[in-house]
């Protein structure tokens, strides 16, 4: 018996009696095979280079791209849907693709490019000018201490302001400069107290607690060796700052886990704030032998508050401003409340709660009060200190533009 042409015969069952095994028919292979898998775009990192583009060119390495990645929500996960096994492997990879012609060449000849030399001696100068402007000040007043009083109070108020807008121009470049957005608007005036106080204040507490001051006639006495000396400190400070930004990215660069980059990093913040205290210091030495020592505990008191001020700006930069304004507020408040006992203590049928305050400056001088206040404020920020800043988030590059706010 013939069987059509392009027919499938059937299974004529074995003598046995047993079933027919089936037929492979061709059909049937191609149904069970598992469809192919669908594929993405043939460039998806592509995307994600154009989205932070910016954040890319200016880069000196991969690992601001990876931390700035991360500062913007992208996780390992995320990077496996551009093929990639985690954030510093996709990292790599922007960096190689994005081109940075001035930056590359200036690599070939082992220099940085022009622009970077002379934006680094404008930050440079920066830094050493409020130094500059408070010594002028004093100079100023010095010279004109046979004119008038009013006189010299305007050259006085005139030199404070120019040393307040140094300052602020100085922070507003380099390792110093805020990258993170902004933080409460109350710092400024912790700021203000803390610096005000450790110019003025020693000469207003020693005035309450002998009765005084005698208003109007009372000439302020500042502290001009402390003011000079924390002027001159943000450039020390600003390099401090950096080689610690420096240094805590290459063990991020080099770290394999969240546990062995804690590890790795902590040691540098106590590190970078001796290194800052030794620069302090000096400079406090130099000032007092320049200007004269206002007692032993001064130079305490300016170093307390000079360590306190750079553990709260470092905070700031790295993107922990609300724990560098509580640091600063309770030592503002310390010094405010030394000097209200002073005054409540005078009211009739009040205890004597000026008592502690009275018996400190009796043993140490008027300077102790600043240097308890801010001692423990700073003791309190560098163990903060200690655990925020041991993350990678704390060491991510400054968003570059409105481009890469948006998260892929």
């Amino acid at each position: 018996m013939s069987t059509p042409e392009g027919a499938v015969p059937h299974a004529v069952a074995p003598p046995t009696g047993r079933p027919a095994p089936p037929v492979d028919r061709p059909a049937d292979r191609a149904a069970d095979r598992p469809a192919p898998p669908r594929r993405g775009p043939a460039d998806p990192v592509r995307t994600l280079m154009h989205r932070h583009q910016e954040l890319c060119a200016r880069a000196v390495d991969a690992l601001e791209i990876a931390a700035g990645l991360e500062a913007h929500g992208v996780t390992d996960r995320t990077a496996a849907r551009f093929r990639h096994r985690d954030v510093f492997s996709l990292a790599e990879e922007l960096y190689a693709r994005v081109p940075r012609a001035d930056r590359d060449t200036a690599a070939a000849d082992g220099r940085p490019p022009a622009p970077a030399r002379r934006a680094r001696g404008v930050r440079a100068a920066l830094q050493l000018l409020p130094g500059a402007v408070c010594a002028a000040t004093v100079a100023a007043v010095a010279a004109a201490d046979t004119a008038p009083p009013a006189v010299r109070a305007a050259v006085g108020a005139a030199g404070t302001v120019l040393v307040a807008l140094a300052v602020r121009l100085a922070l507003r470049s380099g390792p110093l400069r805020r990258r993170h957005g902004g933080g409460p608007r109350t710092t400024v005036l912790w700021v203000c107290w803390t610096a005000g106080y450790a110019v003025w204040g020693d000469w207003l507490l020693a005035q309450l607690l002998t009765g005084g001051p005698d208003l109007p006639h009372a000439a302020p006495r500042a502290a001009v060796a402390t003011a000079v000396a924390l002027t001159c400190a943000l450039a020390p400070a600003a390099g401090c700052a950096h080689w610690y930004a420096r240094h805590a990215r290459r063990r991020l660069a080099t770290s394999r886990g969240l546990e062995e980059l804690a590890a790795r990093v902590r040691p540098l913040l106590p590190a970078a704030t001796l290194l800052f205290l030794a620069a302090l210091v000096a400079l406090l030495l130099g000032a007092d032998a320049a200007f004269g020592a206002a007692g032993p505990s001064a130079p305490v008191a300016a170093g307390a508050l000079g360590v306190l001020l750079f553990l709260a700006r470092l905070l700031t930069v790295h993107g922990f401003p609300e724990a560098a304004s509580a640091g600063l507020a309770s030592a503002a408040a310390a010094e405010y409340l030394a000097l209200t006992l002073v005054l409540i203590a005078r009211l009739p049928g009040v205890p004597p709660l000026d008592a502690p305050v009275a018996a400190l400056t009796t043993a140490a001088g008027t300077a102790a009060v600043p240097a308890l206040a801010c001692t423990a404020a700073a003791l309190g920020l560098l163990g903060y200190g200690l655990r925020a800043l041991t993350g990678a988030c704390a060491h991510s590059p400054a968003p570059a533009g409105p481009a890469e706010g948006r998260r892929p």
